[in-house]
């Protein structure tokens, strides 16, 4: 499946910057050798028959600017600018730095030409009104292929993130394993997972109770519920290193497998802190109002990408099973099927609000408060007594340590060439315009289930990047305000839902799996269900 996904976000991202370069040139978007006129203000007189450079104030009318771009500011186009005067080759040339307030169109422009914030041009003068003022043209440099050029960028950008990410996760990586390794040794992760069983053997049926993999497991849903992403990922990438030592075919996913990385990709997070910092940055009254929606899109995204996991772990059924196989899964269906009666009861009824009168004194403050102070201690607490009860069981603690963290070395490293791979095409797809096109494809969809346009970027952004949708929530906040019913809804989505591709493209690297069977598609729903109830919950209590 995920050979599919990758090469069409491939094609859809070269595909679509071919088309979008095509129709710019053809229409001459960036009016290439094209000349607009400017005023301009010099800072210090100007002399004519001198060779030099001048600081000065470029304007552009915005009624001229709109006519050239077929753009819309309401304001005239104001910048500094450099210019440059060669008397002997008779040329003129204009250099202007780019900020946040230029117009969007000059973006793109230094963006393709080069350096970011700059772009260069020539001048010419139409006539002067004292030595101090002037009147004239400006022709900007030619601009041609935008989006491959993006395209181009982007791919060498992201294979470099995808290389600065595995290298940031070797020491996390060797830490956290080292300590595991300690805790294995002294039977420590057997004795959590016997606690745990009754659960753990429902879920992970074909993983012996007290197999490692289920310490490992327990450890990285806990880590990942707290908030501690650092720590989650080691013990996962360990975990499916102990599910693929029970893999009897390997290179193919085994149904434990797409389990556990239906519950990640699900994202049940206690605490989104990382949406709530965003949110009282952008100034929030309420940053923490998102805990309560954030839990239930969660809870959501859970319920769904387990269910959906357990279904499709069944397919394809044999012809004339699949009367037993409903027969044998239909006790779990009714009791999904009375969850999700109960809590649309809750809701609907008023119910959830003569509870909330019952436990009134646990505050979303409180709550926040006592999450917060287990995630900082959680860290310390789990060396100490992972380190201290190997110590007590006479383990040879730094020994152990140190062959744990060999293997944290090697996984971190190992899953390198699948970053790189999946990061590239999504920052291709991105770069390219796709999304673009697939917003526009999906807003109807999104109208009928009452989704703003204005958030659909964060929800499909979402599952392929975390700093591309935090990027997008970020941009959201600053327009539409972190309180108002769009910022909310956004904030939501980050913390009801995880990064599918990437959580699949590491997990799966670590033990060189190929064929995922059917974890894209459980993933998916799980995304897609978090969404959905993001947009119930936000609309119900705030819309």
């Amino acid at each position: 499946m995920l050979n599919y996904v990758w090469l069409a976000l491939l094609i859809l991202g070269i595909g679509a910057a071919v088309t979008t370069d095509v129709i710019n040139q053809s229409k001459n978007k960036y009016r290439n050798n094209e000349p607009i006129p400017v005023k301009i203000l010099f800072s210090s007189p100007y002399e004519k028959n001198k060779d030099t450079s001048y600081a000065t104030t470029v304007i552009i009318k915005n009624s001229d600017f709109n006519k050239f771009y077929s753009e819309k500011v309401d304001n005239d186009v104001v910048f500094p600018a450099r210019i440059s005067v060669n008397t002997k080759e008779g040329k003129k040339s204009l250099f202007f730095n780019i900020n946040d307030k230029s117009p969007k169109i000059f973006k793109e422009i230094a963006g393709v030409t080069g350096d970011d914030d700059d772009i260069t041009g020539k001048i010419r003068f139409s006539h002067f009104s004292g030595d101090s003022l002037a009147q004239g043209f400006i022709i900007l440099e030619e601009v041609s292929f935008t989006k491959l050029k993006d395209v181009t960028n982007s791919a060498l950008s992201y294979a470099s993130t995808a290389v600065n990410i595995a290298i940031g996760l070797i020491g996390i990586m060797a830490l956290w394993l080292g300590v595991m390794k300690v805790a294995e040794e002294a039977g420590l992760i057997s004795i959590i997972a016997r606690w745990l069983k009754p659960v753990t053997t429902k879920l992970f049926p074909d993983v012996p109770a007290d197999h490692p993999a289920m310490g490992s497991m327990i450890m990285n849903i806990s880590a990942n519920m707290l908030g501690l992403g650092n720590a989650a990922t080691p013990f996962g990438l360990k975990a499916m290193e102990e599910l693929d030592k029970l893999n009897p075919n390997k290179g193919t996913a085994t149904n434990a497998m797409v389990t556990f990385l239906a519950i990640n990709t699900a994202g049940m997070t206690l605490i989104p802190a990382t949406a709530i910092a965003i949110r009282a940055s952008a100034g929030s009254s309420d940053p923490a109002i998102i805990i309560g929606t954030s839990l239930f899109g969660a809870f959501c995204a859970t319920v769904m990408g387990l269910t959906s996991a357990k279904i499709l772990e069944k397919f394809p059924i044999k012809k004339g099973e699949f009367g037993a196989w409903l027969r044998s899964n239909l006790k779990g269906f009714l009791v999904f099927i009375s969850l999700i009666l109960i809590a649309a009861l809750i809701i609907l009824t008023g119910l959830g609000s003569l509870l909330g009168s019952v436990f009134n004194f646990v505050t979303p403050d409180l709550f926040k408060s006592v999450i917060q102070f287990f995630s900082i201690i959680a860290i310390p607490f789990l060396i100490i007594v992972f380190i201290g009860y190997g110590a007590i069981k006479k383990i040879k603690v730094y020994e152990q340590f140190v062959e744990g963290a060999k293997e944290g070395f090697q996984i971190a490293v190992r899953i390198i060439p699948y970053l790189v791979a999946m990061l590239v095409a999504i920052g291709i797809f991105r770069a390219g315009g796709a999304m673009e096109w697939l917003i526009y494809i999906l807003r109807p969809l999104t109208d009928f289930v009452g989704m703003p346009a204005e958030a659909l970027p964060m929800a499909l952004m979402r599952p392929l990047s975390g700093s591309g949708s935090l990027g997008i929530m970020a941009e959201i906040l600053s327009v539409h305000g972190p309180d108002s019913f769009i910022g909310i809804l956004v904030s939501t989505f980050f913390g009801s839902t995880e990064t599918t591709f990437y959580v699949l493209a590491v997990y799966f690297g670590a033990v060189n799996i190929k064929n995922t069977r059917h974890a894209l598609p459980a993933g998916l729903i799980a995304d897609v269900s978090g969404i959905l109830g993001a947009v119930f919950i936000v609309r119900l209590l705030f819309g």
